[in-house]
């Protein structure tokens, strides 16, 4: 069945990236690709593909690179970084570049499918969200930032993800596991530590003191509740 989504597959190893391709079009994702790295950014800007598969070890230039150039450039698609680096700390590297999510080298394709199907139900059905106001501040979630006091304050992809979850919530009590569902989808690799790392972030942006937190308060042992 055709879904109408587009995913870019950036992959120098030609085996994995023919039967990558060839599995996401038998899913019905229309699909682009390239194994040069220098061809990357342009093939992205010009096809805005909702998703961009992309490896981190390139020849010539790094998908770390590639994918601060793009969001440099004002992409806003998912970037899912497939690699073999499998540390956490590589990991929070790739979150601070811009990545959306991470697949870890050798995957499974089932799963692969199944990340990107749960990615591209949340894309579809979140394709139409009003401006959520709180505080002094709004949330535009198409352009991904806060405004507050007339100043445009950015978020991550997934700072984005997170908030407008919370905004769909108010005042009801998350547990991680279900945030941790609803924002990255299904990946065994996202650990909670992940998660606390980025409302830590997503605070020192809402917060007017981010270790006294007026909106989005942690509840011991359970999750996250978000004041409105």
């Amino acid at each position: 069945m055709q879904k109408n989504n587009k995913i870019a597959v950036i992959e120098d190893d030609e085996n994995l990236r023919f039967l990558v391709v060839h599995r996401l079009k038998t899913e019905g994702y229309s699909i682009v690709e390239t194994g040069n790295g220098s061809d990357a950014e342009e093939l992205v800007l010009k096809e805005n593909p909702e998703i961009v598969l992309l490896d981190w070890m390139l020849p010539g230039v790094q998908g770390s690179e590639i994918c601060k150039n793009l969001r440099a450039k004002g992409y806003e698609g998912l970037v899912v970084m497939m690699t073999a680096k499998a540390q956490d700390l590589d990991k929070i590297d790739a979150y601070n570049f811009g990545v959306s999510d991470y697949v870890t080298k050798p995957f499974n394709m089932d799963v692969l499918v199944a990340m990107l199907d749960s990615k591209v139900k949340f894309l579809v059905n979140n394709d139409k969200h009003e401006i959520s106001r709180f505080g002094d501040m709004e949330h535009h979630p198409h352009i991904h930032s806060i405004i507050k006091n007339g100043k445009k304050i950015e978020l991550t992809i997934l700072e984005n993800r997170i908030l407008l979850y919370f905004l769909k919530n108010v005042n009801k009590v998350i547990s991680r596991d279900d945030l941790m569902l609803e924002v990255w989808g299904y990946n065994s690799d996202v650990n909670t530590r992940t998660l606390d790392m980025h409302i830590v972030r997503l605070r020192k942006k809402i917060e007017e003191n981010p270790d006294r937190p007026e909106y989005l308060q942690t509840i011991r042992g359970v999750g996250y509740k978000f004041n409105a």
